[in-house]
């Protein structure tokens, strides 16, 4: 169903300059229940100071499995992204709609896997800016929704289209994914997951941290 909200606002923001890459560290494997939010996972440490428009060539992170269909007005109700413009305050709702808590469980880096369809819904730009602000590094799913998939590059949110990755990945499954590949590794099962490929500006586009951070760098339209 089409979410009641058509509007579309303004979520840009002015971001400090990006601080150097922190050292690379080792993540532990955990495994849990595949079942979306298992009460079993424990929230992740901080592993990163990295800033919000700073997207890594190598991503590593706890993965979080939901199912099909997820829509924008589960990502974040409407009630909430109606109320602000500021993204550290629409982070809080991340994922409302299926559990309340769950930005406090992710740590930062932390990788969302999904199932289907993922996004429906509305067409503004805070489902991705949310999960982005509360910390997700990015999105795997099997299928997005073609206007949230077109946001997600807009604000620098990684989103990498693997067929049949929910049912290869359980929840708390360490992934990484290398951005210049476009490739998803389950360091669990030690596969590799090559993703839909996107044209080279798109990969630019992410590794700037999306279209305003591009263009503030390099003065032109990363298609031009």
């Amino acid at each position: 169903m089409a979410s009641e909200d058509s509007l579309r606002d303004n979520t840009s923001t002015t971001p400090p300059p990006p601080p150097p890459p922190p050292p690379s560290s080792s993540s532990s494997q955990q495994q849990s229940s595949p079942s979306p939010l298992s009460s079993e996972l424990t929230s992740s440490p901080p592993k990163s100071t990295t800033s919000p428009f700073t997207t890594e060539a190598i991503l590593q992170g706890k993965a979080w499995v939901f199912g099909d269909d997820i829509n924008t007005d589960i990502i974040i109700p409407f009630r909430f992204k109606s109320r602000t413009n500021d993204p550290n305050e629409m982070a809080k709702y991340a994922m409302y709609g299926i559990d309340p808590d769950f930005h406090k469980k992710i740590g930062k880096g932390d990788i969302l896997v999904a199932g289907r369809n993922f996004g429906g819904g509305s067409s503004r730009e805070q489902a991705p800016v949310a999960l982005k602000y509360a910390g997700i590094s990015a999105i795997v799913a099997e299928s997005f929704a073609r206007i949230f998939y077109r946001n997600a590059f807009t604000v620098g949110l990684p989103a990498l289209e693997v067929p049949g990755i929910k049912d290869r990945t359980v929840q708390g499954d360490v992934l990484v994914v290398n951005l210049g590949q476009f490739t998803v590794t389950n360091t669990r099962l030690g596969d590799i997951f090559q993703a839909k490929s996107v044209p080279d500006f798109m990969k630019k586009m992410l590794l700037d941290g999306g279209l305003v951070e591009y263009f503030k760098k390099n003065q032109k339209f990363p298609w031009t």
